[in-house]
C-alpha cells in the first residue's frame, strides 16, 4: 500500500504565495511521474503540473510563470511553490504519483487526500 501526504494549503492573499508539499510512504520501489492537479468547486480536476524522475517539468498554460514544481527523489517528495496566487487558483489541490511497488511490478497511479488552497481578492 502506498500513502501521499499532502501539507502546505491554506488561506492567503491575491499576490500571496504558497509551497505545497506531498510526501510518499509504505511499499515503494520506484516512482516515476509526479504531480499536481486541482479541482475548484463545480469544475473538473484539472492538471497543475508534472515532474518526471529525471526532472523533465510540464504546466497547465495557466499556471506557467507563476508556479514551480520540483521533487527530492530521495525523500520521495514533490513540491509546488505557488507564487502571485490569483482568487482563480482557489481550488483543492491533489498529489498523484506513479508508483512500482516491487522490482517486477508495473507502475501504478495514487492519489492524496487534497489540500485546500483558498486565494481572497
Amino acid at each position: 500500500q502506498v500513502q501521499l501526504v499532502e501539507s502546505g494549503g491554506g488561506l492567503v492573499q491575491a499576490g500571496g504565495s504558497l509551497r505545497l508539499s506531498c510526501v510518499a510512504s509504505g511499499s515503494i520501489f520506484s516512482i516515476n511521474e509526479m504531480g499536481w492537479y486541482r479541482q475548484a468547486p463545480g469544475k473538473e480536476r484539472e492538471l497543475v503540473a508534472t515532474i518526471t524522475r529525471s526532472g523533465r517539468t510540464n504546466y497547465a498554460d495557466s499556471m506557467k510563470g507563476r508556479f514551480t514544481i520540483s521533487r527530492d527523489n530521495a525523500k520521495s517528495t514533490v513540491y509546488l511553490q505557488m507564487n502571485s496566487l490569483k482568487p482563480e487558483d482557489t481550488a483543492v489541490y491533489y498529489c498523484n504519483t506513479q508508483v512500482a511497488p516491487a522490482a517486477s511490478s508495473g507502475y501504478y497511479s495514487y492519489w492524496g487526500q487534497g489540500t485546500q488552497v483558498t486565494v481572497s481578492s
